[in-house]
């Protein structure tokens, strides 16, 4: 079904965004989206994501739920930077070009500014490459083009910072030595993470959608091997998803026998009340995914910015803090860490507006 142009500002308003951008171009078969949630902090910033999309309404509400996160990803990081998301509907393996990639940095230019193009699922450093050709308004560029490079190792620590932060509130101490942690998928991020756990010498889980990848980063890291689709099943002190979205739900948060959920996948809650009470009676410490998954965005900030990797490091340890903020609030206002790292991230907002 197609969203008419009522319900889109219906959806809009709902959600609280500012706009949402539309472009088409037959010639070199460019259909792209860009949300702009909130640019209260700054100019909204976000991934460029290319999917095949169903329906063009699916795509619509992928961008106006992803934008939203990244304003309250920057906000609880402490960054001045909005939320924004774009989606170019497409096959990513089969329907990317240079000149497509270039039509739409044109695009992202002609909107002045107002939202800056990073890197999602589905495009790659080389695809954000074709896209400064023709804009500067981007992030996550390589080090050869002045960039921050690979913003997947800033993802991970971020993840790593969050887990400590996390394994310090149940146990008194954040080291990770013994601790038995499960990472669900192991891309680019999830085995920068595994790295950084086995240097502590975490007990660490691993699994993947390919059993190929699975088995190499284990023997790398000398990790166990474990069946994805039931690695939230473990008995362990931390649950990381790393992979896809959605899988701490009322359907599984039942059959978990982890203590903490703590990894860098989005939109890791599904049906967010029910799911929240959920972990709340089961005794599972969840730590909000947009509260810890931020490194790759503080990366493009730190970008943006002109700081340097000393300034970079110390905004992703700053995430151990928020992190430790945001339990210490749900503790004390009885409510759950997903409800208070929103409101923490809305009150910095508003707190903003009063300076505008």
């Amino acid at each position: 079904m197609q969203k008419d142009s009522s319900s889109l500002f219906d959806l809009m308003r709902i959600s609280d965004h500012q706009n949402l951008f539309f472009c088409t171009d037959k010639e070199v078969g460019l259909k792209a989206i860009v949300a702009i949630h909130d640019t209260t902090l700054g100019p909204a910033i976000g991934g460029v994501r290319m999917l095949p999309y169903a329906t063009e309404a699916e795509a619509i509400e992928d961008a106006l739920r992803l934008s939203k996160a990244i304003t309250y990803k920057a906000s609880l990081s402490g960054l001045n930077l909005g939320g924004g998301s774009a989606i170019i509907i497409g096959n990513n393996r089969t329907e990317k070009s240079e000149v497509l990639m270039r039509r739409f940095g044109r695009f992202i230019n002609g909107l002045n500014g107002n939202f800056i193009a990073s890197i999602d699922v589905g495009t790659t450093q080389k695809d954000l490459e074709y896209i400064h050709a023709e804009t500067n308004y981007v992030a996550g560029l390589p080090t050869s083009l002045n960039g921050a490079g690979d913003t997947t190792v800033f993802a991970a620590k971020g993840v790593y910072y969050g887990i400590k932060a996390a394994i310090k509130e149940l146990y008194g101490d954040d080291n990770l030595a013994g601790r038995k942690i499960a990472v669900q998928g192991v891309g680019s991020v999830g085995e920068h993470l595994v790295s950084l756990l086995r240097a502590e010498n975490a007990r660490v889980y691993v699994s993947d959608m390919t059993e190929e990848r699975k088995m190499k980063i284990a023997a790398k890291y000398k990790a166990e091997p474990i069946t994805y689709s039931t690695s939230f099943e473990l008995d362990a002190d931390v649950y990381a998803p790393c992979a896809l979205g959605g899988t701490v739900n009322p359907d599984t948060v039942p059959r978990m026998r982890c203590k903490i959920i703590a990894g860098s996948a989005n939109n890791q809650l599904l049906d967010e009340e029910v799911t929240t009470k959920l972990l709340k009676d089961n005794n599972i410490l969840y730590t909000p995914d947009f509260l810890i998954n931020s490194g790759a965005l503080i990366s493009c900030f730190s970008e943006l910015e002109g700081y340097g990797a000393d300034r970079t490091d110390y905004l992703i340890r700053h995430i151990y803090t928020a992190t430790r903020h945001v339990i210490q609030k749900a503790n004390e206002e009885n409510i759950s860490t997903y409800q208070a790292a929103k409101e923490l991230a809305e009150k910095r907002i508003a707190d903003m507006k009063k300076l505008k």
